[in-house]
């Protein structure tokens, strides 16, 4: 054989093996929609552009790149300036369809994904999309410049190669059955826009410097920390795209800053703004009321869903010594009388969470058997026994069980552990008391802590709560200076890498990490891994019930509750479309609506 041809044929031996285009991509490989769909179904042909919209968030912001660590951003860059290689299918619970990449090209082996950039994506200056400025987004996201939650959440893509002017293929480390999904979330960043300005966003007149994206809007006017307005871009190259048809149909869309939820509902009902998703059942039940409302100028509705709830709940943080011990969570715990919360403060709204995945098939039940059990089995010795011999089941205090007995279970818990009461205060071996601050953000959650601190002082237990301004409580999360904070750690119908970024030790003393309970622990290392690295949909089940546990009798946070739907709140003038997503947030959904047509 000819050398030439020779070294032809081994170089192309050494090739990733490519599997056939695909216009989308899921995790088991199947797809509701056919390469030439027009538009998803929960969007409207009848919508039509123009209007304003007006919404709202909390404290404020000063910086406006939305991919770094420090500062805050302003709400909306995300959903209406930076866009993906592909972006998400609303009702299907793991697919994905190209926007900036036309075609996706998984490898054989599992061990690449070769994108093929659509030759019309612009940025909104006009320029092309190019494959260099996909490499420049992968390695910067991946590097320490970025916010640690994406060199988490990309780590197994160990870079990039231009192919051609139109293709590039990101490598992976190992084979894992979500991560060409995990890459075809990549945002695409302009190249030479960031490499004018610098990636840090806080860098002098640079701070509030308009970021150039390849999304529907284009920032127009910042009024710093106050207000932002984003206009729709009328040479937007992805209008008629099928993932896009029918979609960001206002002309401006305009974010303004309140203080806090309270200030927030009373400028709603006055008119200041249009759209709001409520997360608090008072405000739900009593607040949102009045003359607007029963004219029919402002409604609300709940719009049912089909996500995965994951966990709410008030976050211990374990860095702390007096947390330390799961026992001492544990006892904590009982404190919490969630049907007397849930009857008195929530009108009986809310179900408790059971789960860290609750609300999915993902919970674990009963105790564990066959080939979960078999899963845990090498870690008996490091695991609690209840792992293996009770179900999960957070506290009640539906008779027979009472507040009483909780308390008293957790006084008997807190001996075990050496803690015990002098004078009225719980205090350990070294005489220290047991006291802690819970972290708020919101005034509105006080009423929740204060029956909840009360029933902790009957323990001796001195806990206080505090509400502080959103901007300041951000970057005290973000650097894990907190007692006890609630959050929530959202979970999707296929966890995988972010499962990292939420319990692995690696995340844990990471700043801005998502692993605000401090989570180190080996064995839940090993488990995140199984997760993130399942073969098949058997596996992952198996793995998320083995964590589930895990987590659970560990006592990471104290279990809050969920609602399997979106209460919104809006102005009459919107039109929706007929058909409602499955798996989306009130942001997704609100980008299918438009401006009700005035009649002549």
């Amino acid at each position: 054989m000819n050398s030439f041809f020779q070294v032809l044929l081994y170089l192309l031996l050494l090739l990733p093996v490519i599997a056939a285009a695909d216009h989308g991509i899921s995790i088991d490989g199947t797809l509701k929609y056919p390469p030439d769909f027009k538009h998803f179904a929960y969007t409207s042909p009848d919508a039509v552009k123009g209007g304003q919209l007006v919404l709202h968030d909390l404290g404020s912001f000063d910086k406006m790149n939305p991919f770094t660590l420090k500062g805050e951003p302003p709400l909306g860059l995300n959903i209406f300036v930076f866009e993906t290689l592909a972006v998400p299918s609303l009702d299907e619970p793991f697919a994905e369809y190209g926007l900036i990449a036309k075609d996706i090209q998984l490898a054989d082996d599992k061990k690449s994904v070769t994108f093929t950039i659509n030759e019309q994506a612009r940025f909104s200056d006009g320029t092309s999309v190019t494959v260099e400025d996909v490499a420049y987004s992968l390695a910067t996201l991946k590097s320490e410049k970025a916010h640690p939650f994406y060199q988490i959440y990309l780590q197994d893509i160990t870079g990039s190669e231009i192919l051609d002017t139109q293709r590039i293929r990101f490598n992976f480390a190992q084979p894992n059955r979500e991560l060409h999904m995990i890459a075809a979330q990549l945002p695409v960043l302009n190249k030479s826009f960031f490499e004018k300005f610098g990636f840090d966003p806080l860098s002098g007149k640079q701070a509030m410097q308009a970021p150039i994206g390849s999304g529907p809007y284009r920032v127009s006017a910042v009024n710093s920390g106050k207000s932002i307005t984003y206009t729709r871009n009328p040479d937007y190259w992805a209008q008629d795209h099928p993932t896009r048809k029918h979609m960001f149909n206002f002309d401006t869309i305009t974010v303004k800053y309140f203080k806090d939820q309270i200030v927030s509902v009373e400028a709603f009902k006055a008119g200041e703004f249009d759209f709001m998703s409520v997360n608090i059942a008072k405000q739900w039940q009593r607040d949102l009321q009045g003359r607007r409302f029963t004219s029919g100028e402002l409604i609300r509705k709940h719009f049912l869903h089909k996500n995965n709830a994951g966990m709410q709940g008030f976050v211990f943080n374990t860095r702390r010594d007096f947390f330390a011990n799961p026992q001492v969570r544990q006892a904590i715990g009982l404190a919490l009388d969630f049907e007397w919360t849930n009857k008195t403060l929530f009108f009986d709204q809310y179900t408790r969470c059971n789960s860290y995945f609750s609300n999915s098939f993902l919970a674990a039940t009963g105790i564990p058997e066959g080939d979960e059990l078999a899963l845990l089995e090498p870690h008996r010795a490091q695991l609690p026994a209840a792992v293996f011999t009770t179900p999960l089941q957070p506290p009640t205090t539906t008779p027979p069980s009472s507040l009483r007995g909780n308390l008293r279970q957790a006084k008997n818990i807190l001996q075990q552990a050496g803690w015990s009461l002098k004078d009225g205060v719980l205090r350990d071996t070294k005489a220290q008391p047991l006291a802690f601050e819970i972290l708020l953000v919101s005034p509105s959650f006080e009423r929740v802590m204060a029956p909840f601190v009360r029933n902790l002082e009957k323990l001796g237990i001195k806990a206080t709560y505090r509400t502080i301004d959103a901007a300041l409580y951000g970057e005290r999360v973000k650097n894990f200076d907190f007692d006890m904070v609630v959050t929530s750690f959202g979970q999707s119908q296929s966890p995988g890498n972010e499962q990292r970024d939420y319990w692995s030790s690696v995340s844990a003393e990471r700043k801005g990490a998502r692993n605000l309970a401090g989570v180190s622990n080996p064995v839940i290392d090993e488990l995140v891994d199984k997760i993130v690295y399942a073969r098949t949909q058997e596996e992952l089940i198996l793995a998320s019930h083995a964590l589930d546990r895990v987590l659970w009798h560990g006592y990471y946070v104290v279990p809050n509750w969920y609602l399997a739907a979106h209460r919104l709140a809006y102005s009459n003038k919107f039109s929706q479309p007929k058909n409602l997503p499955l798996y989306y947030n009130p942001y997704q959904f609100l980008n299918t609506w438009w401006i009700k047509p005035v009649a002549n």
